[in-house]
């Protein structure tokens, strides 16, 4: 073989290895994909499972919350999975996340509320805010999301459904306002949205 030939042989084996080794790269991530998939979805459902426990009291639902759930248009249009507990076949709460644009971004809070819409719980599922700050929003670092359970909205009145700085009953953080301010809103916004589709919640098909 001419080094002519050499050379052009060895250009071709080039890309083909290439190929070869992205071929099989490639049928190995879906392998495990399609392996460690259902692993993955099974422990996401594990997760939001407890999360909807811990806004709702000790044995206030005997359902299986991720089965019995209805989804309608929230409050920003897009659609709302809505959770509902059940005792004995009755539904007496229902459990939804709701949002409010807090220092650096969305903050989103997971509430429970019960059948007549009093406020069971409350937790921060996810924020960006300032560590030592505005983290004191989260049920591990502080005790001042427990403040909202027994609320409703007439309980605060409407214009007392803000943090103290403006003129509300919940506590905000020194040096960090606009925090408990998002969460406040995004709360009230929540009961707010429970009142209008009550009927809707409580009588609607499981999706």
């Amino acid at each position: 073989m001419s080094a002519l030939a050499a050379w052009r042989t060895r250009l071709a084996y080039q890309p083909l290895s290439l190929g070869a080794v992205a071929l099989v790269t490639s049928a190995a991530l879906v392998v495990a994909n399609d392996m460690t998939g259902p692993l993955i979805a099974a422990a996401e459902e594990r997760d939001l499972q407890a999360s909807l426990l811990q806004v709702l009291p000790a044995n206030h639902a005997d359902n299986e919350l991720l089965k019995d759930a209805v989804t309608l248009p929230g409050p920003d249009g897009a659609p709302l999975t809505v959770y509902r507990s059940r005792h004995e076949g009755r539904v007496n709460g229902a459990i939804f996340r709701t949002t409010a644009r807090g220092y650096a971004g969305d903050i989103a809070v997971l509430i429970g509320i019960d059948a007549g819409g009093t406020l069971l719980g409350a937790r921060v599922l996810r924020h960006q805010e300032t560590p030592g700050l505005g983290d004191k929003i989260e049920a591990a670092k502080s005790p001042w999301i427990h403040a909202f359970a027994g609320k409703s909205l007439g309980a605060p009145p409407a214009e007392r459904w803000a943090v103290k700085k403006d003129g509300g009953e919940f506590d905000q953080f020194a040096g960090a306002t606009i925090t408990p301010r998002a969460v406040v809103n995004a709360i009230k916004g929540g009961l707010e949205f429970y009142a209008a589709n009550r009927q809707r919640i409580l009588e609607g098909e499981t999706q």
